[in-house]
Order: structure tokens, then C-alpha cells, then sequence
């Protein structure tokens, strides 16, 4: 990739899409391109050809789209599967027809089967059904891969690279519970709970669940490392990016009280849904490109907090 080379970065206001720009920035890439909702509107497939056709992009880090949690999943499936399937097939298909050198989508671990052997490989999706609760975005997040790898496979070539992280979190993370995910909404709650000096916070399921968190700048540099690979040295796709170790959400609660300073009581509600029992990938293909994550979890949850007091808290 020439540091000239035009990328445009779509989302790039979002946790993957902002990581991705602050690692190119810094890496010394000087054409990035960084459209906002009113400059274009992704899901409109009019748009983003004329801006193609003015821009020229060489590459695209399809980082946009919609998610949320348990919650916004449960209460919101239709806007979720509407949205993101409106702008991968938007995008994808103008990045086909005005030849990009190399887009990477970002799909879902939500994908995989609810009842999988874990560690999780790529051959497991398709192999059983997603969690009921997350289905509808699983769905949506699924034929978007199908999509990369239906493009790559008509033409002849390895333009689209699917990657299926893990529960990813950092700066620029959505903290509303209603529809943020289970860290950062953890994170806001017993940041509030700690301020306000709440004596017991009441938090969905039975806590047991296990789940693996990626910080979004450990994705940004698996995610440059595949657009600068050359494309025969490319594993099978797609391919999983997650740091290999997994942790009960309880214990999840249970650090981010800490750094939080949260003392009061922490009780779980069995009647509200858990989700998946376990989502753990196995990301064997990236770690054979030489990638490997950088920040520990609590380390990476020390930080976040910081720049949320900095970032949100301190802007209130």
C-alpha cells in the first residue's frame, strides 16, 4: 500500500472505523477518506458510486453499520438486519464495479452456531443455528461475508477479505445500556453507580457466560496487516481475529467495579436472557500472518475508562 494511496474509511466516527484511522494516521498514510453521514449515506447505492467515481478509492475498511447488545437486539431486530444489510450491499457492490485493490467487511462472532465447539474455527459457521437473541444481526452480518467471498469467488479473485472478530471495545464504544455492548454498558453503569453511591446494581443474567474482548486497536492492526498482504500469502477466508482468552461476564462485572471504584452489591436477574454460553474463536489464520494483540484486557479496561472520564464525562 502507497502512504498516498486513497482509503476510504467507512464509519470511521465508530470504534472499528476510528481505531482504523487513528493506526493509518499514525503509520503515515495521508489520503484517508473520511465521509460523514451528510456527505454520503452509505446505504444509498447512488451515492456511494458518485462518490467513488469522484474519490477513487484504492481500498475500503467497511467499518460501518449498525449493533448493540442483548437489549437492542431483542427490541430493535428489523432496524438492525435492514441497516447493515443495506450498506454491505451497497458498498460491496460499487467496490466491485469500480475495481478496488482490497476491501476488508468486518462481520460478527454472533454468526456462529449457539451450541459450537470452542475454540470457535471458521468451519463451524453454517453448522447450526445463532443464539435466538441475536439472530436477526447474525443473519444480516452472515450474508454480508457470503457476499466477499460470492464477489471473490465469480471473479476470480481475492478483493473482499471478511474478518469475524470478537467482542470488540475501545475508545469511541457506544456506553448507552440501552444499546452499547455488555463492556461499555457495564462500564457506564457502575461508573454511575459509583458516583451516585448506589448500594446494589442489578445486572441481566446469570453472569456465567463466557465471552472474549478485543481491543478495537488490536483489530485496526490485523485488519492493516491483511490490506498490506500480498494476496497469495493469504490464509483461507474468512478469518477470525480475537486474543484467544475469554472471560465470565462476571468476573467482567466484577473488574470493572474495580476500576470504576464501585463498592455496593452486585446481583444478577436469572429471569433476563444470557445469551450464547460461550463465544470463543480460534484465530489461528491471522496469528499466521505474524499478528498478535497488544493489550491485555484489564489493561485495556483501565484505559478506556480513562478516556471515557476524559472523553464523556468530563463533556457532560
Amino acid at each position: 500500500m502507497e502512504k498516498s494511496a486513497p482509503i476510504l474509511i467507512a464509519g470511521h466516527t465508530g470504534l472499528i472505523g476510528s481505531a482504523f484511522t487513528r493506526l493509518l494516521e499514525s503509520r503515515g498514510y495521508t489520503n484517508l477518506l473520511l465521509p460523514g453521514h451528510t456527505e454520503l449515506e452509505l446505504s444509498d447505492a447512488l451515492a456511494v458510486d458518485t462518490y467513488f467515481a469522484r474519490h477513487h478509492p484504492e481500498y475500503v475498511v467497511l467499518a460501518a453499520g449498525q449493533s448493540g447488545g442483548i437489549f437492542r437486539n431483542q427490541r430493535f431486530p428489523a432496524d438492525l438486519m435492514r441497516a447493515n444489510l443495506a450498506i454491505q450491499s451497497s458498498v460491496l457492490d460499487v467496490a466491485q464495479r469500480h475495481q478496488v485493490r482490497r476491501l476488508i467487511f468486518f462481520a460478527s462472532s454472533c454468526m456462529y452456531p449457539r451450541e459450537c465447539p470452542q475454540p470457535m474455527t471458521e468451519e463451524s459457521l453454517l453448522s447450526g443455528q445463532p443464539e435466538p437473541t441475536s439472530i436477526a444481526y447474525a443473519t444480516a452480518k452472515l450474508a454480508g461475508l457470503q457476499l466477499c467471498l460470492a464477489y471473490n469467488r465469480q471473479y476470480g479473485e481475492t478483493r473482499f477479505i471478511p474478518v469475524i472478530p470478537n467482542s470488540v471495545y475501545g475508545p469511541g464504544d457506544n456506553f448507552d445500556p440501552a444499546s452499547g455492548h455488555v463492556l461499555s454498558s457495564l462500564l457506564f453503569r457502575f461508573h454511575l453507580a459509583a458516583h451516585t453511591q448506589q448500594e446494589e446494581i442489578v445486572l441481566w443474567g446469570s453472569g456465567t457466560p463466557r465471552r472474549e474482548f478485543l481491543h478495537a486497536d488490536d483489530l485496526a492492526e490485523a485488519g492493516l496487516r491483511l490490506l498490506q498482504h500480498e494476496e497469495k500469502g493469504l490464509p483461507p477466508l474468512p478469518i477470525n481475529v480475537g486474543p484467544g482468552q475469554d472471560v465470565s461476564i462476571r468476573d467482567l462485572a466484577t473488574t470493572i467495579a474495580g476500576v470504576t471504584g464501585y463498592r455496593g452489591r452486585i446481583t444478577w436477574d436469572t429471569e433476563k436472557p444470557d445469551g450464547a454460553p460461550r463465544k470463543l474463536l480460534d484465530s489461528s489464520r491471522i496469528r499466521t500472518l505474524g499478528w498478535a494483540p497488544r493489550i491485555p484486557l484489564a489493561e485495556g479496561i483501565q484505559e478506556l475508562y480513562a478516556w471515557y472520564c476524559h472523553q464523556v464525562v468530563s463533556s457532560q
